[in-house]
């Protein structure tokens, strides 16, 4: 039995958020399985199991807020005396681009609450996980992380779901390495232009004097240092 952890806040105000990108991996991977409605709440989590393409898998969406995921990782392990190379969470990066996979065997926190939890839970690292990029902060990390994601990133969000969540079946079927192998150099294709809101409109791209109008109001889009 593989277990596919994904790290999220409960509650309709994190639902969209970047933070809970790991929820919507899990959620979309249910989807495919025909598994949506059909899981359970036990020990701190929501999960669903059963047989998907000849894999026994388990996906359990912690309902402890991220902080203590730890606990919910930890309970579901117990009762399913499952090891730990049988685990893999599924997080959120700001370190890495939108829509980058990448596929760790173990690793420290990284300054995410929620890894940071499950280390202390489990007293190790050496467990696998796959974060899910969502972009870096244009402002404060915590701002950023519970932010909606911008239009541009909406558009792709179906498409990035889709491959984070055939890259979940490769570990399950074939392991990290492999699974790091194939994934950890995907690259999400760019938004449509023609698609994206016109400027001025929420969540559209700059206008020429580089303003964004956002949701919460007008942001000074930054520019980025040119790399050496």
């Amino acid at each position: 039995m593989k277990i596919v952890v994904g790290l999220g806040n409960p509650g309709d105000r994190y639902a969209q958020t970047r933070h809970n990108i790991g929820w919507m991996v899990l959620d979309h991977l249910a989807d495919i399985a025909g598994w949506s409605g059909k899981g359970r709440t036990r020990d701190a989590s929501a999960v669903a199991m059963g047989r998907f393409r000849g894999l026994d898998l388990t996906i359990v969406k912690p309902l402890t807020f991220m902080n203590d995921s730890g606990l919910a990782v930890r309970k579901v392990l117990t009762r399913e005396h499952a090891p730990l190379n049988d685990l893999l969470v599924v997080t959120d990066d700001f370190a890495l681009p939108f829509g980058k996979l990448r596929f760790r065997e173990a690793g420290s926190a990284g300054g995410h609450n929620g890894l940071r939890s499950i280390i202390g839970e489990l007293r190790t690292e050496k467990f696998s996980r796959l974060r899910v990029g969502i972009g870096d902060p244009r402002r404060g990390a915590v701002d950023h992380v519970l932010s909606t994601f911008a239009a541009d990133e909406r558009q792709r969000l179906d498409e990035l779901l889709d491959a984070a969540a055939e890259a979940v079946e490769t570990w399950a079927r074939d392991g990290t390495s492999r699974a790091a192998n194939r994934w950890n150099t995907y690259t999400l294709r760019p938004a449509d232009e023609d698609r994206l809101a016109p400027p001025g409109s929420v969540d559209g791209p700059p206008g020429a004097d580089g303003v964004r109008r956002t949701r919460t109001g007008w942001r000074r889009v930054r520019t980025p240092e040119p790399e050496a």
